[in-house]
């Protein structure tokens, strides 16, 4: 990854200070080749990003030419009124004031900022929340303290030139702190184009897929110009700073993990998994109706509202039937009823949490048909076996220990091409995105259990049948959405450059 700083003037900032490439904004607007084919991440340090300034015109132009800056001019606009950014008090000053404890009772009139990093541990919360909310290099916040409440009277961009002796030496190790690499090899074969952030969580019971197979990825994605990179649920204010993102933590639309696919979708990156499939996906409810209204076949199904529903559900399905809790992964929140007695216990309960809960005709098999489409496409085939004694693929035990099934992959030129095409067809419903369509083959047909977005992806498992193609597809899947706008960015160039070198011109 190359990082670029711009500066106002070329003795704001020495060359010394950084390992990173310095250059000043007015070379940077006057050079249009400069970077040409580099995807450079550009730290925008200039003295004022005043509108149609030098400093305003260098993150517009970074935009249009595909570099990743900040602050963005969107950032710039925010901060230039109170008014455009007083939408965000309200949760600052929320976090503001849970510093008061740790900060000793009393703030001070003002408080300096540096990449997400306050003045001293204290300031963690706040700080991270800031720089969410406004991604620049240094902010000056003004607080205003009646001893109870404190509340921010202003938030401001902090320039090199105001910067005292003592913030400096500060500003540069945060600066150092906000570059770190953490999967950075010193062995690159070829010169990296873009860097993929992957968000996972390594105590995650089961993943989507293990540190090891991320880490074969990245070896692949190296030989294609790409950097992968792991980052955790703390780094969603770095976010920016990548191309793509590529989710491997257990999705959820109530945790962290739609936060950063909502973020990724509002910066422009191509993010797996978007935030529509994990809204269409994690609920059952929805999938059923979407498949049913395609056409695409399930198993019959019963909606249950209420106590009143069960009766039909009974009568309709039989027993053994299977009932689901909208929202659940990994086998969770699916239970077989044997007799309506089961049935009418495990709807009291979940009917406490869930308004809708859905009944399915019990289809046993010994395996699961598990096809992965990317962007509409067949990606992998694979056979999961039902755990040991029991009748899912995973075996959620009393003692807290998940018993799991094994596997069996194919080629896709093996697997049945009725089920890989019904398989599509779910997928598409969904989006363009990665998807694992889970299966049931049987006598009376194929039927769709469910449709994944964030499915199991790892080496030695899914990638047995297709070999490194699995991984090869699934980087080129970025890399197609990523290049996809460069004529755009191209012609914005033309357009944008004359206005900044006239302001060039009248500056000069």
């Amino acid at each position: 990854m190359t990082w670029v700083i711009l500066t106002g003037r070329q003795s704001d900032l020495d060359q010394v200070a950084t390992p990173h490439k310095i250059i000043t904004n007015r070379d940077y607007l006057a050079h249009p080749a400069l970077f040409r084919g580099q995807r450079p991440k550009v730290i925008n340090l200039s003295n004022s990003y005043s509108y149609q300034s030098r400093g305003y015109y260098a993150s517009l132009l970074a935009s249009s030419r595909g570099h990743k800056v900040i602050p963005t001019v969107e950032t710039m606009i925010d901060l230039s009124e109170h008014k455009l950014y007083e939408h965000a008090l309200p949760e600052l000053e929320l976090a503001l004031n849970k510093c008061r404890k740790d900060l000793g009772g009393a703030f001070p009139a003002k408080a300096v900022f540096f990449f997400g990093i306050g003045p001293s541990k204290a300031w963690d919360r706040f700080a991270k929340l800031l720089f969410d909310w406004f991604r620049a290099p240094a902010l000056e916040v003004s607080i205003k303290d009646n001893q109870q409440w404190a509340s921010i009277h202003r938030i401001g961009f902090h320039p090199l030139a105001r910067m005292t002796p003592e913030e400096k030496p500060r500003f540069l190790e945060s600066l150092a702190t906000y570059t770190n690499r953490e999967w950075r090899d010193t062995k690159a074969r070829t010169p990296a184009r873009y860097t993929f952030a992957t968000l996972v969580n390594p105590h995650e019971e089961l993943p989507p897929s293990e540190i090891s197979s991320l880490r074969h990825w990245a070896k692949i994605a190296e030989k294609m110009g790409v950097e992968v990179e792991p980052i955790s649920r703390k780094d969603l204010a770095k976010l920016a700073n990548y191309d793509a993102l590529f989710i491997r933590e257990t999705t959820s639309i109530s945790n962290h993990t739609y936060r950063f696919a909502r973020r990724a979708q509002q910066e422009g990156m191509p993010v797996i998994d978007d935030p529509l499939s994990m809204i269409r996906c994690t609920n059952k409810v929805y999938l059923n109706e979407l498949m049913t209204y395609n056409n695409v076949p399930v198993p019959p199904t019963v909606m249950i509202a209420g106590p009143a529903d069960l009766e039909l559900a009974a009568q309709t399905l039989g027993f053994p039937l299977v009932l689901k809790i909208p929202d659940s992964s990994f086998s969770r929140g699916v239970k077989k009823a044997s007799n309506f007695e089961e049935l009418k216990q495990l709807a009291t309960l979940w009917l406490e949490d869930s308004d809708l809960l859905i009944a399915q005709k019990f289809i046993p098999t010994d395996y699961d048909w598990r096809i992965g489409v990317l962007g509409g496409q067949p990606l992998f085939a694979v056979h999961y076996l039902m755990a040991k004694k029991h009748w899912q693929i995973v075996n959620h035990k009393a003692n807290g220990k998940p018993d799991q099934g094994g596997f069996k992959s194919f080629t896709l030129k093996d697997a049945p091409a009725h089920v890989v095409e019904t398989a599509v067809r779910a997928a598409r419903c969904i989006g363009d995105g990665l998807y694992g369509v889970d299966l049931k083959e049987t006598r009376d047909g194929v039927f769709v259990i469910e449709v994944n977005d964030n499915p199991n992806l790892d080496h030695g498992c899914e990638d047995t049948g297709e070999k490194d193609e699995v991984w090869t597809r699934l980087t080129q899947w970025f890399l197609d959405r990523l290049e996809r706008p460069a004529v755009n960015n191209s012609m914005n160039e033309r357009l944008i450059l004359p206005d900044a070198n006239a302001r060039l011109r009248k500056n000069a």
